[in-house]
């Protein structure tokens, strides 16, 4: 029997890679979008309705998967979005609509799908993080903060859940070619005229590494991996050069920092 396998945020980007690739292997694939009714006949795998940002819809979605699907298989947190800009200029609405999306957005619908798994005792979650959820780079503090945070909750939650025989994953992308950073929303604070060059540098660096970033096949292919894997690992980095940021992160923090520093002088 093969598994079902739920992933928000599939109508786009790594999501909906990601369910296309899994319907193909023959996978049963069921994604969420905020407005299915406009993927009705495109999508080959199913839609459920669902915006992370409205409890109601987490909890009406959360108990139409308990309608419908019998045994849930895996979990995968993919929905969310990016704040860019300087700390200092951005607005705390924007800041505070980072965390309610890709933290509490996700937290919740993880809490509110628990009770299914909890039940099966058995399950696994696994959740699209960053490379930014390790390290701090510029220009993306609220998002840096929003995945550090995840980071923490299901590096928790693993544990805890590990006496059900829930297994818990987080994937942490470098930059890849998908919508994230075209739909990123740009901060319009007021601007700080102390920041107007090092913006400047830290826009064209941003922009840089957005067009110089690999197509999104490798986390599709890590994910599958994690999905297979009897013992899957907890932290999964993937794309070019994230295995020396871990390692700069873990060993050499300051060789790390001196990097970017230098990259934007």
């Amino acid at each position: 029997m093969s598994k079902t396998i739920l992933i928000t945020g599939a109508s786009s980007g790594f999501g909906l890679l990601l369910a296309n690739d899994l319907h193909k292997k023959g996978f049963n694939v069921i994604g969420t979008s905020r407005e299915p009714e406009k993927y009705k006949g495109k999508a080959a795998f199913k839609l459920f309705r669902l915006d992370i940002d409205d409890d109601a819809s987490i909890n009406s979605f959360a108990a139409q998967v308990s309608t419908e699907i019998k045994q849930l298989d895996v979990l995968v947190n993919n929905a969310g979005f990016m704040v860019t800009g300087i700390a200092e200029e951005t607005p705390m609405e924007a800041a505070r609509k980072q965390f309610e999306t890709n933290f509490w957005g996700t937290v919740k619908v993880t809490n509110a799908l628990l009770p299914q798994l909890r039940k099966q005792k058995q399950g696994q979650i696994i959740t699209v993080s960053s490379i930014v959820g390790l390290i701090g780079p510029p220009n993306l503090s609220y998002y840096s903060a929003s995945k550090h945070a995840v980071e923490g909750y299901f590096k928790a939650l693993r544990l805890e859940l590990n006496q059900f025989n829930i297994k818990v994953s987080v994937v942490e992308p470098v930059w890849f070619k998908t919508n994230l950073g075209s739909n990123a929303l740009v901060s319009k604070g007021n601007a700080i005229s102390d920041y107007n060059n090092y913006r400047k540098k830290v826009d064209a660096l941003t922009q840089k590494g957005l067009d110089e970033a690999q197509t999104p096949e490798p986390v599709v292919e890590i994910i599958s991996k994690i999905i297979a894997a009897k013992e899957p690992k907890f932290s999964n980095p993937v794309g070019k050069q994230s295995g020396m940021i871990v390692f700069l992160q873990n060993f050499a923090p300051k060789m790390l920092e001196s990097s970017m520093l230098k990259s934007l002088k």
